[in-house]
């Protein structure tokens, strides 16, 4: 093969399907999260704590259902949970203004479409984790994952205007039919993939729930690899969502800035997020996938410490540096770290390995928002902002004093297995899934695969 090959949106149909639906996903993802607050604070006047509770529960069901999702993803075809999960999604964000326009709408209603939302979401984020090594050769799996980050990042950015401008034009309230569309444009697109995943293998002897819940803990805790990332994960969010939860207050009482400004520097510091897609590649070539994680991890977050130094005027700036460095190390590290678990994982092991790291990392965002506003009452915004940004760079010495911070790249198999060779019983990493680049689109053949800164995974 001469030269380089094009890139996957040129020449895999099926890819550019999945990638299309999730970014519509998580842009209506970031209109919801501006409508959903102002649906309760200005429709149905409720207090600051029903507001908390209401964000609180869309990370809420990782915690209850996030362990089992991850047996079932790996007991069932990926693609129909997730247009299960899809369908569910816009199905009760459409009744949301429905039901409000004939008296129903009430803080409960809220709760309880955040709770199942959230549960939805649970399912579509573990199973299509899970189902991108089916549909791309590992080849072409970080170009993949920085595709899918990268538009998440700009997804979101647009989506945090939108949902404000949408609701100022239609109503909070219809705001959320802006979000019940994207769930319809990203059924159409899962329903146009072409790839069909082969049935997961006849178990010899089918397991309790618990069993194999248990199964995908202990080979996260046991695993030197996946045990340090999962660690620094939860260590990181906590710092993220301690200042994050802050963020608001301190730019409008500390810095000065208006309630309008203040989204729009939001929004100027999550585009870090998309430079960190850029970079996530291009540095895992030049220096290992291991040395960039620190970079990313370690190097970039340093920038946080930017952000308590940030004062009224051009001092502004100071947040909107520290945010984007955290913004881009936080994504770079997220591609990478996917496309490590990818290729790494046993595929009939994913589900569990994604759902039982994501149960311990998303665990820690509501600990952190609680530690930050604790932090903040007790001895003002700017020592709290100080205290909780520091740990961003610090949870990365996790990674740096573990066997990430010894090897220039992170292995693609397991310790005492042999690397499975081109045809033998997984994919080849020469070859490329999807058509034909010189025959266009067609079906390719089967393969077993936070405002601000985002979330570790």
């Amino acid at each position: 093969m001469t030269g380089r090959s094009p890139g996957l949106l040129r020449r895999h149909r099926d890819f550019r399907l999945l990638w299309c639906g999730e970014t519509a996903g998580k842009f209506g993802t970031a209109v919801s999260n501006v409508a959903m607050p102002l649906v309760a604070v200005s429709t149905l006047h409720a207090p600051t704590f029903a507001v908390g509770l209401l964000s609180a529960c869309t990370w809420l069901p990782w915690l209850l259902i996030g362990l089992p999702v991850g047996v079932w993803v790996d007991r069932l075809r990926r693609r129909p949970l997730m247009l299960g999960a899809a369908g569910l999604s816009l199905v009760l964000f459409a009744a949301v203004p429905v039901l409000a326009r004939y008296g129903g709408l009430s803080l409960g209603l809220l709760i309880a479409v955040a709770l199942l939302t959230g549960a939805a979401a649970v399912v579509f984020q573990t199973a299509y984790s899970a189902y991108l090594p089916a549909l791309l050769a590992p080849a072409d799996q970080p170009e993949g994952n920085a595709k899918l980050h990268g538009s998440a990042s700009a997804a979101q950015i647009a989506g945090q205007g939108a949902g404000g401008l949408i609701a100022q034009l239609a109503g909070a309230v219809n705001g959320l039919f802006a979000h019940a569309a994207t769930f319809l444009i990203a059924l159409l697109c899962l329903l146009g993939i072409r790839h069909r995943e082969p049935r997961p293998a006849p178990r010899d002897a089918p397991r309790a729930l618990a069993a194999e819940v248990a199964e995908g803990l202990r080979l996260v805790a046991g695993d030197k690899w996946f045990r340090t990332l999962t660690l620094f994960g939860a260590a990181s969010n906590l710092a993220l969502m301690g200042y994050q939860s802050m963020a608001a207050v301190f730019l409008v009482r500390e810095v000065g800035l208006s309630p309008g400004t203040v989204g729009g520097v939001l929004a100027l510091a999550s585009t870090g997020g998309i430079a960190g897609a850029f970079l996530a590649r291009r540095a895992a070539d030049r220096f290992g996938t291991a040395r960039a994680m620190l970079l990313c991890e370690l190097g970039l977050p340093g920038a946080a410490l930017l952000i308590p130094l940030a004062a009224h005027g051009a001092g502004a700036l100071l947040y909107v540096a520290g945010s984007f460095g955290v913004s881009a190390g936080a994504v770079a590290g997220n591609i990478l770290k996917a496309s490590f678990q990818q290729r790494y994982c046993p595929p009939a092991l994913l589900g569990r390995v994604i759902a039982s790291s994501s149960f311990v990392n998303y665990g820690t965002l509501p600990l952190g928002a609680l530690l930050g506003g604790a932090l903040g009452s007790a001895l003002g915004l700017r020592p709290a902002m100080w205290i909780m940004t520091a740990g961003v760079p610090l949870a990365a010495l996790i990674l740096l004093f573990s066997p990430v911070g010894a090897v220039r790249d992170l292995p693609t198999h397991p310790a005492g297995e042999e690397q499975r060779e081109p045809g033998e019983g997984g994919p080849d990493p020469e070859r490329r899934d999807g058509p034909d680049p010189e025959q266009g689109d067609g079906p390719g053949p089967g393969r077993q695969g936070h405002d601000g800164a985002r979330a570790r995974r």
